[in-house]
């Protein structure tokens, strides 16, 4: 290669590789916060400010997992107050983290449909629809978590424009009509960690009361497992709930799977193969998201069972580190796992006057 040739190169690839994404320039133009980092403390008090375009204040969590996948925001509505109306091309699910207050969704071919959510919350804003959210409580505010997969689709159509106000001509999710629907229980075959149980809906009024939990042994610490798929939507979640004073298996998969917590104490590390571990303190309110092909693992240090409520991208994204048989070189077992692990959790529990209720021998 010519000295010509290669310093061309190598020129344009410094620009290019410097270069921010569409999406990273939409999101500095709109003026709200931008928090980075592994975790979230806590997004029921994390910064925000005005976006006069939403009429509400937010900001948006770019956390090291997400990795150009997802996008997360916080929005708080004040009280009494209502957004002006949005229509969005992609699929977006709120978790409510705090107040009260009403959805109101309609299309050109479905007429406008109004529901009610509270706190722990979660509903889906069907792409290609018009949406407004409003807070219903006179004297607190409403503050939202939303997961959407816009920086995923502005990796190949880089004008936010084309995804705002604007509905495709002749578009269709097969919903007929229905902008509504409360879960119910589907069965299908399962496989090594399904349990061939998922609940199908639109909306889950209390994911802090949920209870239609199976049992969800592959993870480990006698957990229990609600899988999520939302109608028609490339979007899907699960949530774990396990008991006080255990933990669960380590285990990776890819990035974008976006972890609040809507109940209970505890810590997660983080780790890429071989590597330092990064520690997670969570409480309710906390966001973190594990970045791809980390191992990770999560701690119940409380005396009650702990929730964690994951949302996953579309499903190219969400699968194990590679397709292969033996689904445990993406999980650590027990006995295979650091002896510190364990140490470490009980030292913590110990802390607090508690005890670790983990077998010796897992």
């Amino acid at each position: 290669m010519s000295e010509v040739a290669q310093s061309t190169r190598e020129g344009a690839d410094g620009v290019r590789w410097k270069m921010p994404s569409a999406y990273d320039q939409w999101v500095e133009s709109t003026g709200v916060p931008i928090h980075h980092g592994y975790y979230i403390a806590d997004a029921r008090n994390v910064e925000l400010s005005w976006w006069q375009d939403r009429g509400c204040s937010a900001a948006f969590l770019q956390l090291a997992g997400q990795e150009g996948v997802c996008e997360t925001r916080v929005s708080e509505i004040p009280p009494g107050q209502t957004t002006p109306p949005l229509t969005f091309a992609m699929d977006e699910v709120v978790y409510v983290l705090e107040g009260r207050g009403l959805t109101t969704l309609w299309s050109d071919s479905s007429p406008k449909h109004t529901f009610e959510w509270q706190k722990h919350s979660m509903f889906i804003l069907p792409r290609n629809h018009t949406y407004q959210l409003a807070s219903t409580q006179g004297n607190t505010p409403a503050r939202l978590l939303h997961y959407n997969y816009l920086p995923l689709a502005m990796m190949t159509v880089g004008e936010p424009g084309l995804f705002f106000n604007h509905v495709f001509a002749g578009a269709k999710d097969g919903r007929n009509g229905v902008l509504y629907s409360e879960a119910k229980e589907v069965r299908d075959a399962g496989d090594d960690l399904t349990t061939g149980i998922f609940w199908y809906g639109s909306f889950f009024p209390n994911m802090r009361a949920w209870d239609n939990l199976a049992p969800f042994r592959a993870r480990g610490a006698g957990g229990h497992v609600v899988w999520v798929r939302f109608p028609q939507s490339p979007v899907t979640a699960h949530m774990s709930v396990f008991p006080a004073r255990t933990y669960k298996k380590a285990h990776r998969h890819g990035p974008g799977f976006v972890i609040v917590i809507p109940s209970g104490e505890g810590y997660s590390q983080m780790w890429p193969e071989g590597k330092e571990r990064i520690l997670v303190p969570w409480q309710e309110g906390s966001v973190f998201v594990p970045p791809g092909r980390w191992f990770h693992q999560h701690f119940n240090l409380g005396a009650a069972p702990a929730r964690y409520l994951a949302l996953h991208p579309p499903q190219g994204l969400m699968g194990f580190s590679e397709r292969i048989e033996d689904v445990q070189r993406d999980q650590i077992e027990y006995p295979d796992e650091d002896p510190w692990v364990r140490q470490r959790f009980e030292e913590e529990l110990a802390t607090r006057g508690l005890t670790s209720v983990m077998p010796e021998q897992a």
